[in-house]
């Protein structure tokens, strides 16, 4: 007996260790995967939003965007790995302790596993509910991440107006109204883990039954009977993982269906394909018979037939009342949106048909309100000609820019960090940068959209002295709220309703009895 002890004991020893060395295996190959499923997801989903058109920004907020990208994903990839390792272990568990149970008595395995196919049934009604609850957990989630972000990000403007209190009770009822599903999640979970451990204890219970009767009879032995109930506490286990393994299987795959949502969004304006001319390009610009409208508001037409041409190597000033649409030509020259009629023609040939990021190379843009990266001014720089400049180009599009008049005075220079959005600098350098950014990539065509509105008169003469220098032997397209930065203008294009209602210089303009930008200019409504 010593003997056979001995040996029994080494032999599990053996097992133990074997398995130890497959559970060590089975976590760490599980964990790794998970990680590379998350990198890979967050990847493909990160290229999704980054490849989507303009028009699909204006209807889903960054808050839900980044949410997706961060909790969806990692909830997915767990369930693909841990989950699904867990869940193996427990069906293998599940199969051998029924073969077992079968093999000593057909009779009493038949008994015990009576209560099963209910289980099944329930779990599957179970798997519906919970994939349609878990969705709408992570629908609240992302409304929590939109308020989060746009408060955090705007925090300067919630502390200017003193805001503080209602953001919080803001974000306290997004909380509750989520605490709310997570408590009916949370109660049907209850009931359903509760049916699955009480069908466990059941099955254990009628075996415990039924073979002590067959004991009585002689029909079983107490050590079979010992034996059975051990496969039948294995599966009772078993059940009680298998049946979180399918919970969490269905809440990822409530969260799987918004990422896939994305990945397999096609944008509508593709990112690359098209022609490049093989000429070099002029910088003709014409807007052909172009209508268009926002996509979230379709009803209002910004633009109804406007047919406006820009020659090359001049400078054209559009302006016009508040929502004429001088924005908008700039959006579909960059071709953030396409028009909903009509062509926008590059030295002749139709924007849609032509490579966009080529397009976009030959162009150089400078917005109101240039919004710069949480780096360095070289970083920001840097940006709009990627690794194509080298540092004399850098320096360059900085002296054409007025920015070295301010960076010398700083300690690092051009490696100063200018913060969140470039908070650390004034508007009159942010917008220095800005055109330092369009310079760089040395465009063909330059557009400035409403560059010196919001400066005052210093930082504006040292804007417009850099805008001067910019529009130098380049196509330019300037949308101005100041006189002063249309005076010089080559051609002055007067927008009214979509339409195009006056062009001409300066002088012809003025010279227009009851014309409209004779009225802007008496009124200074530029705006």
């Amino acid at each position: 007996m010593k003997e056979k002890l001995n040996k029994v004991s080494l032999i599990l020893l053996g097992v133990f260790l074997i398995g130890g060395i497959c559970n060590f295996g089975r976590v760490y190959l599980m964990s790794t995967t998970g990680y590379r499923i998350t990198q890979s997801l967050r990847k493909k989903v990160f290229t999704a939003i980054v490849n989507q058109e303009t028009a699909m920004f204006d209807k889903r907020s960054t808050g839900e965007l980044v949410g997706r990208l961060s909790g969806d994903a990692q909830l997915v990839s767990s369930a693909v790995t841990t989950n699904i390792s867990d869940g193996l272990r427990s069906g293998i568990m599940s199969v051998a302790g029924v073969s077992m149970m079968f093999y000593m008595s057909p009779e009493l395995a038949l008994v015990g596993l009576s209560t099963v196919p209910p289980i099944v049934g329930m779990a599957v009604l179970y798997g519906r509910f919970i994939k349609k609850i878990s969705r709408q957990v992570q629908d609240s989630v992302a409304d929590l991440n939109v308020i989060a972000e746009e408060r955090i990000s705007n925090i300067r403007t919630v502390k200017a107006f003193a805001q503080e209190s209602n953001e919080i009770k803001k974000y306290g009822s997004k909380l509750e109204d989520l605490l709310k599903l997570c408590y009916r999640e949370s109660y049907y979970r209850g009931i359903y883990f509760g049916m699955t451990g009480l069908s466990g204890n059941v099955i254990i219970l009628s075996v415990l039954y039924y073979g002590g009767v067959m004991v009585s009879n002689s029909a079983l032995t107490v050590g079979n009977l010992s034996a059975f109930l051990l496969y039948a506490a294995y599966i009772g286990v078993s059940l009680g993982g298998l049946s979180n393994f399918y919970s969490e299987l269905n809440k990822a795959l409530g969260a799987s269906t918004r990422l896939f949502e994305l990945i397999e969004r096609e944008p509508k304006i593709p990112v690359q394909g098209g022609r490049v001319l093989k000429d070099k390009l002029s910088g003709n610009v014409i807007f052909d018979k172009v209508n268009f409208a926002y996509p979230t508001r379709i009803e209002s037409k910004i633009l109804n037939d406007l047919s406006l041409e820009v020659e090359k190597c001049s400078v054209t000033a559009i302006v016009g009342p508040s929502g004429s649409g001088k924005s908008t030509l700039a959006a579909l020259l960059l071709r953030l949106y396409d028009p909903t009629g009509g062509r926008v023609l590059l030295d002749g040939e139709d924007l849609r048909e032509l490579d966009l990021p080529w397009v976009k190379s030959q162009i150089g843009f400078v917005s109101q309100e240039p919004t710069l990266f949480s780096s360095s001014i070289r970083d920001n720089i840097m940006y709009g000609a990627e690794n194509s400049a080298t540092e004399i180009d850098l320096m360059d599009a900085a002296r054409q820019a007025n920015i070295l008049e301010f960076t010398d005075t700083m300690k690092d220079g051009l490696d100063t960090i200018v913060g969140e959005r470039g908070v650390t600098l004034s508007g009159g350098q942010r917008q220095r940068i800005a055109i330092a950014r369009a310079l760089i990539k040395n465009p063909r065509i330059l557009i400035l959209d409403e560059a010196t509105s919001a400066l005052d008169a210093e930082n504006e003469r040292l804007v417009q002295q850099a805008v001067e220098r910019a529009t130098q032997g380049r196509t330019v397209l300037t949308i101005a709220h100041r006189l002063s930065t249309i005076k010089n203008a080559d051609k002055i294009v007067v927008l009214d309703h979509g339409r195009v209602a006056e062009k001409g210089n300066y002088d012809h303009l003025m010279s227009l009895e009851n014309g409209l930008f004779r009225n802007l200019v008496k009124h200074q409504t530029f705006t």
